[in-house]
């Protein structure tokens, strides 16, 4: 069904409501009544002739006598609601239905409840208090209609912030993302830094190494004496000659002439040696 977004307000109520006790009241209470029935009557003359103003002095005044007074309260619900004002507009409407003794009443009470909620835009409380008329009086096309569009606008509500929801989401899944992508990205330049570090270091150690093999290599080659040297310092061995047995023999011949020589030499010196004093004669 097409719906607009304009929705039905329910009229005044111009007919105060009598009832049949009134007529065993004494004669100062029937004064009372009528008075407060004055105040409704000049209320509602008031607000037909858009003076919202003196129609809420008119319908406060009716309450002042009877606070429960059901056309007072209801009709300064529509004055509020004229008058944008629709916090004090709710209120006499709650009061409405809750003092009400029959549907009717109920039944009007909460279809402009509803007109309120649709005011401020809270459409679930609308669809509820259309609802509630609807049990009062399941017949009137115009608090039906009024659902319909209470119920369509809300479902409309419900289906934005839903999507609201999930663009949200789909934001901070994006910023997540982000955010760990900027973080393996830092990462992985940190894991780069450190192994280029690494690198120097293993090249700097090696560079070190090197130079350190090649010292350790120059003292070396200082400490050891060159070649020509060494083989100058090193004793010649004797040369060894083999003999033949003549040869051989003529050495030992040699040897023992010699020998004997020396021994001749040294038995003559023996013989010749200083000859010995005789003894003294006492």
């Amino acid at each position: 069904m097409g719906t607009t977004s304009k929705f039905v307000q329910r009229k005044m109520i111009q007919k105060p409501m009598f009832f049949l006790g009134l007529l065993f009241l004494g004669m100062s209470l029937m004064a009372q009544h009528g008075e407060v029935i004055n105040h409704i009557y000049d209320g509602n003359e008031q607000a037909s002739a858009e003076v919202f103003d003196e129609a809420e002095i008119s319908y406060r005044r009716a309450l002042s006598k009877a606070p429960e007074k059901l056309e007072a309260l209801y009709n300064l619900g529509n004055t509020h609601f004229q008058e944008q004002d629709f916090d004090e507009a709710k209120q006499r409407y709650f009061q409405t239905q809750k003092f009400a003794e029959n549907k009717s009443s109920k039944h009007h009470a909460f279809h402009n409840l509803g007109n309120v909620f649709m005011k401020q835009k809270d459409y679930a409380k609308a669809v509820e208090a259309y609802k509630n008329a609807l049990r009062n009086n399941s017949e009137d096309e115009e608090t039906r209609y009024n659902y319909a569009l209470a119920k369509e606008l809300l479902d409309k509500e419900q289906e934005q912030q839903n999507q609201d929801q999930n663009d949200q989401q789909d934001q901070n899944d994006q910023k997540d993302q982000k955010d760990q992508d900027n973080k393996d990205d830092n990462k992985e330049g940190d894991k780069d830094k450190d192994s280029g570090k690494k690198d120097e270091d293993k090249e700097g150690d090696e560079g070190e190494d090197k130079e350190d093999k090649k010292d350790k290599g120059d003292q070396e080659k200082d400490q050891q004496p060159e070649q020509g040297d060494s083989e100058k310092e090193q004793p010649s061995k004797p040369q060894q000659t083999e003999l033949s047995p003549e040869q051989v023999k003529s050495l030992l011949e040699a040897m023992s002439n010699q020998e004997k020589k020396v021994q001749d030499k040294v038995n003559a010196e023996k013989v010749q040696g200083t000859p010995v004093r005789g003894q003294k004669d006492w």
